[in-house]
Formats: C-alpha cells, sequence, structure tokens
C-alpha cells in the first residue's frame, strides 16, 4: 500500500459521522463513538429546541442526557484520533501542526527521527546529520513519508505533555492519581505516591478489556443467532400465510360466481394480516439489529484499542470500554415475536347446503345452568350447557353444533368462546363490559334450550362510604398533612405519609395504628415494594429513596442519580419504579433496583409538573394539576390523549392529583380543589363521581386500593383516611 492509499484510509477513520470532515478536538460519548465538539455541542443545543433532554447517537441511536452545562467539553478525548489528526496534518502543506522537538525556536517540523523520538526543523536535521552519536540514526523527511512510516508515526511513543517535559516518554503511572506520567513528574509532582510501570498498569487493565470484549462478541453471537430465528418466523410465517391464502383461493374459484365477494373479503383480510404481521417482525429486527449494532460498535472500538496496545490509550479509555460492556451486557433484549398459525376452514357442504345431523342428543331435555342476575360490570360470567338425550341422561356426541349468542343493551352481538369437556357439558365464559339489560340465547342443532333467551342485568359498581380514621394533630394516629398513602398487597398495611410530622405511620386494614417510622426529612411519596417492604421518597435527601422493612427498619438507600426533584413514586407490576420528577417536568422509569434508567419522557407543549403517575395495560396515566388534566401516554412515553380540562362539570377536573385504577379498569382521580373523586373508563369517558358528604372541607388528595376492592381516600390537610367500599347499582 502506498503512502497516499493510507492516509486515504486514516482521512476516512479520522472522519466525524456529523459533518463528515476530519474530526476536530474529537469527545467520546459513552457508547464509544467520537465526534467534533461543536458538532456535539449543535446537536444538544438542537435538541433543547425540542424540549428534550438527551441526545442519540448518531451510529448505534444510544440515547444520553445532555450535559448541565450544554456542552460536551468535559468528555473524554478520543486518544486515537488525536493521534490520527496529527498524522494527518503532516500531509496536508497549509496545515502545520507539529512542531520542532528539538530547539527552542518553535520551528515548523520537516523531518522525524524514529532513534530519538522527535520532530526537528530543518537547521536541527542538518546538526542531526553531521553529529558522529546521530547521523546513523533512523530519519525520514516529512514530505517523504512512506506508509510504513506514518504507521510508525502513529504508534509512536506517548510523551509528556507537561510544559519542560515535552522530550521525556511517559513510562510510569500514579495508581494514586490515575495518571500515566514521565520520570520527572514522579519527582515533581507525584513524590511518594505510588509508582508502577505503565506497561504493568496497562496489561492489567488490557486483561480486563480483553475479558469483557470476549463476554460482547459473545453477545453478538447470540444476537445474531436471533436475528437468524427472527428471520425463520418471518419467512415461516410468510409461507403459511401465503398457502393458506392459495388454498383459499383455490376453494373459492371451486364455487359459484356469489361466492366471488367472499373470495375479495378474505383477500383483504390476508393483507391486513400479512402487513401486520410484516410491521411486528420488522419491528423486531429492527430493535435486534438496533441491538447488535450498539453491540459491534463497542467490539471495534475495544478491539481496535487492543490491537493498537498502548498503554496510554488503553488506560485513558479502560473505564468507558468496561463501564459501555457492563451497561450492553446488562440491557433489557428484544424479545422475538412469534407469529400465530394462520389457517384457512372451508366447509363447501355446511354453509351452502346445510347439514343434517344423526344424534342421541334431545335438545328439549337438555340444560344451561347460568346465574346472570345481580352482576357488575367486568365481572366474568360462567356459562354451563348440559346435552342430556330422551331419558334425562348426560350424554355427548361429536356431531352436536352449540351456539350461544349474547346481545347486548346496544344490540352488538358478542362473540363468546365455547369450552368443550368432551363429556357432554360445554363452559362459556363473558365478561360484559357495558352496564344494562343483556340477552343469553343458547340453541343446541339449531333448537333454544327451555328459558332461552336469558336475560341477565348488569350493574355498575359504586364506591360508598364504609368509615374513617386519623384526626389533624401531633400525636399518634394524627397527621398533620397527608402527601400520599399506599397499601401492601401482602399484609394490606395502610402506610401514610405524614408530611408536617416528618413520619411514616402504618395502619392495619382496619384503621388501627401499628408503628410509625420517624424521618429526618418530610416524605413526599411512599410505595410497598412486590416483597412487602416499603419504600419512601425524600425529595430534599441527598438520598431520596429510603427503603425500609413494613416493620420499620431501615434497609438501605437506593441510588438516585437519575433524579432532580422528585415528587410521586409508584411500581409497576413487574417491579420497576415510576417517579415524576419536577427538575424537568418528566416521568422517569427506573429498574427495580433503581441504578438503571429506563425510560424519560415529558409532555409535548406543556410547562406544568406531573404530580401521580400509574402503569396499567401498556399506558402511562400522569396527572397534572398545573394544567388540570390527566395525560396519556403509550408503553414508550409517547404521548397519546388527554382526559378531562378544566372545570368542575362531570368529566372537569381541578387540580387532580392522585391516581388509582381499579380491577375493573376503572380510572379513579383525586379531583381536588373540586372535593370530589371522578371514576373514569381507560379512553377517557366519565363514568361517576364520589362528592358531598365525606368529602366536604376536604381535599382528596391520594388514594390507594387493598386486594379486597377497598379504596382508602387520603385529605391532603391531614384531617383523616376515609375508607370507601364497592357496592353494585
Amino acid at each position: 500500500m502506498d503512502v497516499q492509499q493510507l492516509f486515504t484510509i486514516l482521512k476516512k477513520e479520522a472522519e466525524c459521522p456529523l459533518c463528515l470532515e476530519t474530526v476536530k478536538n474529537p469527545k467520546t460519548l459513552p457508547c464509544l463513538h467520537s465526534f467534533c465538539l461543536e458538532c456535539l455541542d449543535k446537536l444538544a443545543n438542537f435538541a433543547r429546541k425540542q424540549l428534550q433532554t438527551s441526545i442519540k447517537c448518531p451510529v448505534c441511536q444510544a440515547s444520553f442526557p445532555i450535559p448541565d452545562s450544554d456542552t460536551f467539553a468535559n468528555f473524554p478525548s478520543s486518544f486515537h484520533l488525536n493521534r490520527l489528526v496529527d498524522v494527518l496534518a503532516l500531509e496536508d502543506g497549509t496545515v502545520q501542526v507539529q512542531k520542532c522537538n528539538t530547539c527552542d525556536e518553535n520551528n515548523p517540523a520537516t523531518s522525524y527521527c524514529f532513534v530519538c523520538q522527535s520532530f526537528m526543523c530543518a537547521s536541527c536535521f542538518q546538526s542531526h546529520q553531521r553529529f558522529k552519536v546521530t547521523r546513523g540514526h533512523r530519519t525520514v523527511l516529512i514530505d517523504k513519508l512512506k506508509a510504513q512510516d506514518v504507521q510508525e508515526l502513529i504508534l509512536r511513543p506517548v510523551m509528556c505533555s507537561q510544559p519542560y517535559h515535552e522530550d521525556q516518554p511517559i513510562e510510569l503511572y500514579c495508581e494514586d492519581c490515575k495518571v500515566p506520567i514521565c520520570l520527572r513528574c514522579s519527582v515533581m509532582r507525584h513524590n511518594r505516591h505510588l509508582l508502577t510501570d505503565m506497561q504493568k498498569a496497562a496489561q492489567e487493565q488490557k486483561m480486563q478489556m480483553v475479558e469483557a470484549v470476549a463476554k460482547v462478541r459473545a453477545e453478538i453471537l447470540v444476537y445474531e443467532n436471533e436475528i437468524k430465528k427472527q428471520t425463520e418466523f418471518k419467512n415461516k410465517n410468510i409461507t403459511g400465510i401465503m398457502d393458506a391464502e392459495k388454498k383459499m383461493t383455490e376453494s373459492v374459484e371451486e364455487l359459484i360466481s356469489d361466492l366471488r365477494e367472499y373470495e375479495k373479503q378474505l383477500k383483504h383480510k390476508f393483507r391486513d394480516i400479512y402487513e401486520a404481521e410484516q410491521k411486528q417482525h420488522a419491528t423486531r429486527l429492527e430493535n435486534l439489529e438496533l441491538f447488535i449494532t450498539q453491540l459491534k460498535a463497542s467490539v471495534e472500538r475495544g478491539q481496535g484499542i487492543l490491537e493498537r496496545n498502548i498503554g496510554a490509550e488503553i488506560l485513558q479509555t479502560s473505564h468507558a470500554i468496561l463501564g459501555r460492556s457492563k451497561e450492553l451486557l446488562n440491557a433489557r433484549k428484544p424479545d422475538l415475536y412469534k407469529s400465530p398459525n394462520l389457517y384457512h376452514l372451508f366447509e363447501k357442504n355446511l354453509h351452502l347446503l346445510g347439514q343434517v345431523i344423526v344424534t342421541k342428543t334431545d335438545s328439549s331435555m337438555c340444560l344451561a345452568e347460568c346465574d346472570v342476575s345481580g352482576s357488575g360490570r367486568g365481572e366474568e360470567w360462567n356459562i354451563v350447557i348440559v346435552n342430556r338425550d330422551s331419558e334425562g341422561f348426560q350424554c355427548y356426541q361429536q356431531e352436536d353444533q352449540i351456539k350461544v349468542d349474547i346481545l347486548t343493551p346496544e344490540g352488538d352481538h358478542q362473540e363468546t368462546v365455547l369450552k368443550d369437556s368432551k363429556d357432554g357439558k360445554y363452559t362459556v365464559t363473558y365478561t360484559p363490559q357495558c352496564v344494562g339489560e343483556h340477552r343469553l340465547e343458547i340453541q343446541v342443532n339449531g333448537q333454544s334450550l327451555t328459558g332461552s333467551p336469558y336475560v341477565g342485568q348488569v350493574g355498575e359498581r359504586h364506591y360508598r362510604f364504609a368509615s374513617k380514621f386519623g384526626s389533624r394533630g401531633k400525636g399518634t394516629g394524627e397527621f398533620d398533612g397527608i402527601y400520599d398513602i399506599a397499601v401492601s398487597d401482602k399484609t394490606g398495611t395502610i402506610a401514610v405519609a405524614d408530611v408536617g410530622n416528618k413520619r411514616i405511620q402504618l395502619f392495619s386494614s382496619d384503621g388501627k395504628l401499628q408503628r410509625e417510622i420517624m424521618l429526618d426529612d418530610t416524605p413526599s411519596s411512599v410505595e410497598f415494594t412486590h416483597s412487602g417492604d416499603l419504600l419512601t421518597l425524600l425529595p430534599v435527601s441527598n438520598d431520596k429513596l429510603h427503603l425500609f422493612s413494613e416493620e420499620g427498619e431501615f434497609i438501605k438507600h437506593i441510588n438516585d442519580q437519575h433524579l432532580k426533584e422528585p415528587q410521586h413514586l409508584s411500581i409497576a407490576r413487574d417491579g420497576c419504579l415510576i417517579i415524576t420528577d419536577q427538575g424537568n417536568n418528566g416521568v422517569k422509569v427506573l429498574s427495580p433496583d433503581g441504578i438503571v434508567l429506563l425510560l424519560s419522557f415529558i409532555a409535548p407543549n406543556c410547562d406544568k409538573y406531573p404530580e401521580c403517575a400509574v402503569y396499567h395495560l401498556d399506558k402511562f396515566y400522569v396527572s397534572y394539576p398545573g394544567a388540570h388534566c390527566i395525560k396519556v401516554f403509550d408503553k414508550r412515553g409517547v404521548y397519546l390523549h388527554n382526559i378531562c380540562c378544566k372545570g368542575s362539570n362531570d368529566g372537569q377536573s381541578d387540580c387532580p392529583v392522585g391516581l388509582v385504577i381499579d380491577e375493573y379498569n376503572q380510572l379513579i382521580v383525586c379531583d381536588g380543589d373540586n372535593q370530589r373523586l371522578q371514576l373514569f373508563s381507560l379512553s377517557g369517558t366519565f363514568l361517576s363521581k364520589l362528592q358531598g358528604e365525606y368529602f366536604n372541607n376536604s381535599y382528596p388528595w391520594y388514594a390507594a386500593l387493598n386486594n379486597n376492592g377497598t379504596l382508602f381516600v387520603a385529605d391532603r390537610l391531614g384531617k383523616c383516611i376515609v375508607t370507601l367500599k364497592r357496592k353494585l347499582f
């Protein structure tokens, strides 16, 4: 390879992925990709204008928070890229970066001595050639560099950057300061520090990097196998869909012309299924390929450092390489999407000519066991059909045809699933989603059962006042401002964040005080973990998340580096922590141990802070008291729509705060300034409200449910806890 080809390759390697020019002042992101400092700062400024708090790496799409200083100047510089920039400058006659290292004239360098490891100006080069001791050294003129010379320049020993030490090679490593140094530095700046040979220190770090890179490389193989499997699933799915479509088409074309419309409709359905399935596969493949890109980038960066084997570079980058490797290895792996099986069933004789059934079953003797009276919306019906013969004995015939049709109050026919026990019994389950009269028609072999249609009245279960406990004050069992309430799924214990008294009080489900936990700060939120421990949020404390046992014993602080001004805490079904953060008006989702930031999002075009966030059925529901609404986001944090707006009418709110979702998928909103609770469907439809009586002169702030469906509502003013039980109306 000639020198021009080598310089072309080096220029490509030193190219900034953003501006596509030779990188200037290269800075390296935690994902190990490097860019010009100016390019990174421009990217951050653009993200800020879009009300974003993070940027994505333009190469691997890994997300990183924007520094508080709005500049990446403090991020690590790329050792290798700085070397490349220096060497590339030697080819560019218009740029003179290297100066003479031999004299004090600061003249431009015109040559380099590989023995002395220094650049020389023209005058020093002539002297260097005259002296007997140096005339035999291997020197090269910069304008006559060869490819091998360039490679050796890139790998030349690292010299000290301290003033007056520029001629001293870096040979030592200060264990106290964690920096590589020269011999003079060891005497002048690092006297009495613990010093190690640089190569020895680098070798120790190199071994760790080798292990980390090997693990990431193994992970790449795993993901490549996953991609292969996903592709196989995709191809199998395509084959299945196409085969089923072909079979359907062949069957349809055997029929007479009035089935052509049937064929057309089914083709549309297959196309919809095909597109939906391919979208699912494409999404999974995109996620897998994106993650493997990040893995390969980490390996490529680490492998390059290992191959160059420069101690200073290894020491400078080992922390980043190890950290990035650990982050990638601990990341949640994208799941595979396995397509459902697809079949086309065609029964020509049944649909066109009817069916003759020869059976011992006597439809007039069959009966249905179902109790559909007095049920509530969202409560499951269980209907059992028993086939009997003419003598009244239970019997089973495979040819029997059972049909169950449910008609809603709106006149819609509901599909049902029939479970055949193969003994003459058939079971149907159905969950009504609306209130009112439902009609249940049951037929056996085309004949309606005696008593059919059955009529079931579906009601609404409302919450009604049951009891209350507590009062305002400083004593035990009294409150001075309640900021949150939580109920343990494990024991039913009720935890109350008693702000003014700087404590958490624990009560039994009937309101009897069990114990109190005294704190050094005011708790803004409490929540029970799935294991029964108590997690509390102390916004102005240095360690904001504190974990206690239910007996009140302190367990530990939880890492809270991702939190600025946290306000409220909830825990999802998978144990992840959902925290509203007033520091950036956003919602943050942390891993159960609080270490990894899994998701962070804010409401677009909204400068109000979020108060409470809960997660249910792949959606986030977040209250914004200042905006007088509930905002709904999907599982990725993408804004979907609002629920309610400012006002006092049904379906409107004034300073909504606490949110809780019951087992019937009703969203319960603490509508503070309107002194009431409102119940909505998850889509935002107003259902009912609880107002007056026990909420007069109170401020419903937060609420919690126990496993029995009992609702506990906390008055922020600290007067009491109101207990509500569900009743059918």
